[in-house]
């Protein structure tokens, strides 16, 4: 594949830091590019996701869906045709992992009934 055709991706990370950047073809996925994200993370962070479903792509302020492929999420900058595309990571734990947290944490609440009998 030609290297003019590869698409240069960096991500920048919740406290202004950067990973990459990297090169990918058109027709990668975001899925494809959150799974690297996962893996390149800085071992140094205290925020570090799971997996990909923890982590959220933006470009061009939309949340870029992970069966979209890269070519599809690009935003034609006019003459800028070998530019780096920055686009940002947001850290968002699984609800389902959050939910039964709670759960565990909560204080069991008794039963009362409140009403009155005159």
């Amino acid at each position: 594949m030609p290297e003019e055709d590869l698409v240069e991706l960096k991500f920048r990370l919740y406290d202004g830091s950067d990973v990459g950047p990297f090169q990918y073809p058109p027709t990668s996925t975001i899925g494809m590019v959150k799974e690297r994200i996962v893996a390149e993370w800085p071992k140094d962070k205290k925020i570090t996701p799971k997996s990909a479903n923890d982590i959220k792509l933006i470009n061009a302020g939309k949340i870029l869906e992970i069966s979209k492929t890269v070519g599809q999420c690009r935003v034609p900058f006019g003459d800028l045709p070998n530019a780096v595309i920055t686009m940002h990571v947001v850290v968002q734990q699984s609800l389902a992992k959050t939910k039964t947290e709670k759960k565990v944490d909560e204080v069991p609440r008794k039963q009362t009934c409140h009403c009155s009998i005159l």
